[in-house]
């Protein structure tokens, strides 16, 4: 199979229909298979729909092989716990998703998980945290949603160095942009309801990783259940044929808003890694190869709420990666559930709003958000 993204996404996992000869892959809503050759089950991550889209996804991230969930957060924990015990420790970095970063909060210490985090761009602090039972390092990047950026491949090295297990969510550069596992990162895990899924119309979640940590994270989520039906999962593979395509013209379109909102007198600052005054451009450059994602995030200097409520054609909406373009506020949705204190400590404002690009003109969008500010 060629090596190229495009050819992947359309041809990886697509066999087609083998009694009719379709070109597209049957959909099976089987829960009951013949056992002889293979005991396929749902909620074993092994029918036919789910492994059609794992074969693709790992294709695209350079990856030996993977599950597919019914969320981001059924993947993000289920990896999180297969590699985790009673009296372990994780290392965060401390930008996380919201939704990360307050099931860290509230989860893992009662399960006796002890965790730390650290600045994102920091690698001294990380090693610094490294602790005799420390046993996964969690990054993200870019991270939700200031768009930092971690220096990948130095903390898989840092990993390596102590035998510590490396996760990464790579939800906001998606497969198309960045492949960790290509930077030495053990385990790579996506809200697929993003990117992956791309129309705002479905919800689920991904992991990719080596052959051997695949079956050790499967044995732990064939107890905890989070599997995704055939119908969904028939449409994430139909998604994933478009999404070098989608991503592209996000990545332009994106760049494009970047350069006006940081001219525009009406805004205070602008968060994207493809901007040559983020502070971590260069490192953004040489991990995020295809691309610097089409999530970007600003402050404005006026009222964001009078702001938001005249836009036009951005949709005022929560979750991100359609083909439409999205805006949403980080202190009423994503990071919501954090204390005004915890979100002071990560640097997320109350005139912060993160911007999810979809793939209209670009000029289009532009003059939306003159004639709103």
């Amino acid at each position: 199979m060629s090596k190229s993204k495009l050819t992947q996404s359309v041809h990886v996992g697509s066999v087609g229909d083998p009694l009719y000869g379709g070109v597209v892959n049957p959909i099976y809503t089987s829960s009951a298979y013949d056992y002889e050759t293979e005991i396929r089950y749902p909620r074993y991550f092994n029918t036919p729909n789910q492994k059609a889209v794992v074969q693709k996804l790992a294709a695209l991230e350079n990856g030996q092989d993977g599950l597919l969930f019914s969320s981001g957060m059924a993947a993000i924990m289920t990896s999180m716990f297969a590699m985790l015990k009673q009296g372990d420790h994780i290392l965060f970095q401390n930008d996380l998703y919201g939704g990360t970063h307050h099931a860290a909060l509230n989860e893992l210490n009662r399960y006796g998980i002890s965790y730390s985090m650290v600045d994102a761009d920091d690698l001294t602090a990380f090693e610094k945290a490294i602790q005799k039972n420390t046993k996964v390092i969690y990054i993200e990047t870019p991270s939700n949603p200031l768009l930092k950026i971690t220096d990948i491949a130095a903390v898989a090295k840092l990993a390596r160095k102590y035998s510590i297990t490396t996760i990464i969510d790579n939800t906001f550069a998606s497969p198309v942009n960045q492949n960790p596992i290509d930077f030495g990162i053990d385990i790579v895990t996506h809200s697929g309801t993003k990117y992956i899924g791309g129309h705002s119309d479905l919800c689920c979640g991904a992991v990719v990783t080596s052959k051997k940590l695949v079956e050790k994270i499967r044995a732990s989520a064939m107890h905890f259940g989070g599997s995704l039906d055939a119908q969904t999962s028939y449409l994430v593979e139909r998604s994933l044929k478009t999404i070098v395509l989608r991503v592209k013209q996000q990545n332009k379109n994106a760049m494009a808003l970047a350069n006006f909102l940081q001219s525009e007198s009406k805004i205070a600052r602008v968060f994207y890694p493809g901007l040559k005054d983020h502070a971590l451009h260069k490192v953004a450059k040489k991990q995020m190869t295809g691309g610097f994602g089409g999530m970007l995030s600003f402050e404005v200097k006026g009222n964001p709420d009078r702001f938001l409520k005249k836009l036009k054609l951005i949709r005022k909406a929560v979750s991100l990666g359609g083909v439409e373009s999205t805006i949403t506020s980080p202190v009423k949705t994503s990071h919501a559930k954090l204390s005004a204190a915890e979100r002071a400590k990560v640097g997320i404002s109350d005139k912060l709003l993160r911007l999810s690009v979809g793939i209209e003109e670009a000029d289009d969008l532009i003059r939306d958000i003159q004639q709103a500010l």
